[in-house]
């Protein structure tokens, strides 16, 4: 007999890949800030992943990473991507390297691309969830969706739960799905070679058996990580619009034998007439190898799918790498996909259920796109809902997800279209050869396309919480409003310690008032120091509007400060209290200057920051530049904050000086 059940929850995510994984992970520090808060995350495999899928992290999602705690775990293990090395036909058709560039620009992060298995790389999320939530979250395996009702008349009362789920528990049986027809370990059951008819096939319950609990779950927000096939996507109706290549590639994670030597870096390889290769060297001695295959999808994008197998990937692989040998010592895993392009219409119904990854945006896996993209998607709406749910924001800015992550799927759909076409497409012989591909024009889009594939030249526009408009850019010339606050080296005042000031924003759901003081030696530049510091301990400063009574000052908006003085020449003390300098804490004030093991960083500089007059920045909780105006500039900070915040019914208030002593005495 089937059981039944009933239950509410704030948030249900559907699906724990990498997107999933990421909005529980963000989610999770305000479970921790609100234990009440109820947050879901189901799958409906039995397991998480333990061989091939995703494995490239870029600097974007790196720098994300490291605010969330996760970073340095996974840097110790991961693979690095320094050159990429490219091949190309010589006279004789003989591939040779014809050219090494750096896989990353120089300067424009402070990490460059790595690779990780993906399965290593949820173990560390999955874990973080797990502390920070104080176990709160776990995955829920197998669960499978299998009904969703919208009251969209609910959709505005923060207090309804508008979405209406039903879910089924499968047994492990159902959720292990068949290895597609081979005895190693891959992918075919997922990959985008199959039917959406035939991937729902996998997880449906043998004939003849009875299903399991359904349970009933009535849901305030849900988020769709389901993948390319995703049912959310297709329950709300969205579609999919775009269009799909013929072009067939086949991927191999083995340890090669190979006298091959680059077969240890990154590379690029195009073949006269025996298609492309992409190398992409990986942890424990393992090398990915994505293989283009002579097959082509038929008419209407069908393909049997039982053509491809190990051996025929590894005797293409065989071709394109001649006259170097090449085979395959040890096999992990293998899988094909079919390049294809595409973008759904929205990303979100009534601000209430959502789509992210690839449920929302699917694209060729060569650019090493797919997981970060996917991660970035969840890292941007989390910390919206974050706000939302636990009343400190208002609900409009739910609407920013789609408007900005939108316009940037389009974007990579564009980059994808060009680089996969530019990769797949056979080498052109001589400047008269218009069928082929010139891979001069290849190694440009390589190159140009570094920065976009690297996430950190996503630039969003004008909406509710990036305030372009009334921004004063020439302030911060190189802190772009829309754009990701970059780090350089600081030296904290208090004792002289080095770091990346990136390390200071944690993602917690806070915003930053980032204070360029200047040269705060100068006493003209110090009046005006503290008057700034006098707004913000003001009666109606956004500090003391949207601050609760009962927390702590910076809990809200936390304020730092960075002046360009030397140290020794200024004391901390001398930075107004308690708006600058907070109680008897030590990381809100920071120099950019020299300290005993490392040069002057000449981070005001970097950052396009006078020297002299300074600037104040307002950078938003996930750390890109939301405005950018100087120490007379409240009322842009007034008007910024009034559109986004939600002021408490008890709010923290005006503060002294004299309260801040006595509140530390």
């Amino acid at each position: 007999m089937t059981k039944y059940s009933e239950s509410y929850c704030d948030v249900l995510i559907v699906g724990a890949g990498p997107a999933g994984l990421m909005a529980a992970r963000v989610l999770s520090e305000y479970v921790r800030q609100k234990p009440d808060l109820k947050v879901r995350i189901i799958d409906k495999r039995s397991t998480k992943v333990y061989n091939g899928q995703a494995d490239g992290l870029q600097c974007r999602t790196l720098e994300s990473l490291k605010n969330l705690g996760l970073a340095d775990k996974i840097l110790s293990e991961a693979n690095d991507m320094s050159t990429i090395a490219l091949y190309n036909p010589d006279e004789n058709g003989h591939i040779r390297r014809t050219d090494r560039i750096p896989d990353t620009l120089p300067g424009i992060s402070r990490y460059h691309q790595v690779v990780l298995h993906q399965g290593r790389i949820e173990r560390h999320i999955l874990d973080s969830i797990a502390e920070i939530s104080d176990t709160r979250i776990k995955v829920e395996r197998p669960l499978i969706p299998e009904k969703m009702e919208i009251d969209s008349s609910k959709a505005e009362d923060p207090e309804a739960y508008p979405v209406t789920m039903t879910l089924r528990y499968m047994s492990d049986h159902e959720s292990t799905p068949l290895q597609f027809g081979h005895k190693t370990e891959n992918s075919l059951f997922h990959s985008n070679l199959q039917t959406q008819e035939e991937e729902d096939a996998n997880y449906r319950l043998p004939e003849g058996k009875e299903a399991g609990e359904i349970e009933t779950v009535h849901c305030k927000y849900v988020i769709g990580c389901d993948g390319g096939h995703s049912w959310v996507r297709r329950t709300l109706g969205f579609e999919m619009i775009g269009e799909q290549t013929d072009y067939i590639w086949g991927v191999l994670d083995a340890v090669p034998a190979s006298n091959f030597p680059d077969i240890r870096s990154p590379c690029a390889i195009h073949s006269a007439e025996s298609g492309s290769i992409m190398i992409i060297p990986r942890e424990n001695n393992l090398v990915r190898f994505y293989v283009q295959l002579q097959a082509r999808a038929e008419k209407g994008g069908r393909v049997d799918r039982t053509k491809f197998t190990p051996e025929v990937v590894i005797a293409n692989a065989k071709k394109i790498f001649h006259p170097y040998t090449f085979d395959v010592q040890q096999l992990d895993w293998f899988t094909a996909y079919h390049i294809g392009q595409r973008v759904t219409e929205k990303f979100s119904k009534d601000e209430r259920v959502f789509i992210a990854g690839d449920a929302c945006h699917t694209h060729s896996p060569k650019a090493g796109q797919g997981m970060n993209t996917s991660m970035m998607d969840t890292y941007n709406l989390g910390w919206k809902l974050g706000l939302v749910l636990t009343g400190r924001a208002k609900r409009d800015i739910l609407k920013t997800y789609e408007e900005e992550r939108h316009a940037f799927a389009q974007a990579l759909i564009d980059f994808d279209h060009q680089f996969s076409r530019l990769f797949s497409g056979r080498p052109a012989k001589d400047v008269a050869d218009e069928m082929g591909v010139s891979m001069d024009v290849f190694k440009e889009a390589f190159v140009k396309g570094n920065e976009f594939a690297s996430g950190t030249a996503i630039n969003y526009d004008e909406n509710l919480v990036t305030d372009k408009k009334s921004s004063k850019q020439e302030l911060a010339k190189n802190c772009v409003v829309g754009t990701r606050f970059k780090s350089q080296p600081v030296v904290r005042h208090s004792e002289g310690l080095w770091m990346h000031f990136g390390d200071r924003l944690v993602t917690d759901g806070r915003f930053r008032i980032i204070v360029f003081a200047g040269k705060a030696t100068d006493a003209t530049q110090m009046s005006r120091i503290k008057k700034f510091s006098a707004y913000l301990d003001s009666e109606n400063s956004v500090i003391s509007l949207y601050t609760p009574k009962v927390s702590d000052r910076n809990s809200r908006i936390d304020v730092i400060t960075i002046h360009s003085c030397h140290r020794d020449d200024i004391e901390m003390h001398d930075f107004p209290a308690p708006a600058l300098h907070p109680k008897w804490q030590y990381d809100f004030i920071y120099a950019d200057c020299d300290s005993w093991h490392h040069p002057h960083p000449k981070s005001y500089q970097a950052w396009g920051v006078d020297e002299t007059k300074g600037a104040v920045v307002v950078v938003r909780p996930d750390g890109y530049t939301s405005l950018v105006t100087d120490l007379e500039g409240t009322a842009e900070i007034d008007r910024y904050f009034s559109g986004i915040l939600v002021e408490p019914k008890e709010k923290s208030g005006a503060q002294t000086e004299a309260d801040w002593t006595k509140s530390t005495a």
